[in-house]
């Protein structure tokens, strides 16, 4: 018996050993170049935000890898990561190591520009970044902000972009829609259209994540990314952000006015390091002027910046609280009050601690 059970155990051992050199020696073929005779050049675009997966599949479309499942595996046991955006040209010459490598340090066609757009950034600075960067000028940027048929057709195209953003009072109707994040061009000639599809494009990824919990929110998508720029402005990490949400969502529901410095600012077209406010601009009525009349219990009447993932979440998942008030002392650490007493008491608290701005 014992000798039948050692004969069993050798081979199950035997069909193991066989079975790893078998599963071996495909492994490593497939991670062998494609065709190293042909060396046939292909040109790949990796867009912002593509998974791995789908990078693979597109390689594998292009004939530059073997096998999908195989270099899964070879990214997964090498730790590979920061697989980057951009336009490649590679060759079926090249091994899996070495387009990854190509893929990794980012090594994209010569001509290829860079632009990174920042999150809490407006408009204004959007359209000199690519002037800055590109063969467009800012007009061109505000012309075709201004091409009604065009804004028209990205209603059209886009599920998150309603007619909410062509109320006649809106400064620029894309403001807030274009995700921050950096992006590859194919050159300086690239246009304001194809800068701003990419943008809108990911700007889809990122929203049609949440598309269910907005579906949910009595708020439109429109309204929601009007509260997310105003946290973005005011807060620094998630847990404040949600905080100022919750503020944000708590004064509407009791028709109090927003109150908010970021909406006066962006009313007057003044960025905030410029200078301070000057007491009629914050007291005239402007749509977008939270701290002026007639606005009590309303929004901005649109976007006033370009809005990361984490404010978007925090809008989405906002704190449930009374808080009413909040505060930043000059480190940037936010206070939350329940009433106007409490609210001056911290202030007068941080001013006795010297952590209150002094202006």
């Amino acid at each position: 018996m014992k000798k039948i059970l050692t004969v069993i155990i050798a081979i199950i051992i035997g069909v193991i050993i066989i079975g790893a050199i078998i599963f071996f020696g495909w492994y490593n073929s497939q991670l062998k170049a494609v065709n190293v005779e042909s060396k046939k050049e292909e040109t790949i675009e990796i867009e912002s935000g593509m998974s791995t997966e789908k990078i693979l599949k597109a390689l594998k479309e292009k004939g530059l890898i073997n096998n999908v499942i195989a270099s899964k595996i070879y990214i997964k046991l090498n730790n590979i990561k920061g697989l980057q955006a951009g336009k490649y040209t590679l060759n079926t010459g090249m091994s899996l190591k070495e387009i990854l490598k190509e893929i990794s340090v980012g090594n994209v066609d010569d001509e290829q520009i860079k632009i990174t757009f920042l999150e809490g950034k407006n408009m204004r600075w959007i359209a000199k970044e690519i002037a800055t960067k590109t063969n467009n000028t800012e007009d061109d940027v505000y012309k075709l902000l201004e091409d009604e048929e065009y804004i028209q057709s990205l209603i059209d195209q886009y599920w998150f972009l309603t007619d909410e953003i062509n109320n006649e009072n809106i400064y620029y109707p894309l403001e807030g829609y274009l995700y921050p994040e950096t992006y590859n061009f194919k050159n300086e000639d690239v246009s304001v259209k194809e800068i701003f599809s990419e943008l809108l494009n990911q700007t889809d990824k990122i929203l049609t994540k949440y598309k269910e919990k907005i579906n949910q929110m009595e708020a439109s998508v429109h309204q929601i990314l009007t509260i997310a720029s105003i946290v973005e402005l005011e807060g620094r990490d998630s847990e404040s952000r949600e905080g100022i949400a919750s503020v944000i969502y708590n004064r509407l529901e009791k028709q109090m006015s927003l109150g908010s410095d970021v909406t006066t600012y962006y009313a007057v077209k003044v960025d905030m390091a410029e200078r301070n406010l000057y007491a009629t601009e914050i007291n005239t009525y402007n749509p977008y002027n939270t701290r002026g009349p007639n606005m009590a219990g309303k929004l901005p009447i649109g976007p006033i910046a370009s809005v990361s993932e984490e404010s978007i979440k925090a809008t989405l998942n906002y704190t449930n609280s009374e808080y009413l008030y909040f505060v930043s002392d000059m480190n940037g650490k936010i206070y939350f009050t329940k009433t106007y007493k409490e609210h001056q008491e911290k202030i007068a608290e941080l001013q006795k601690k010297g952590l209150w701005y002094e202006y």
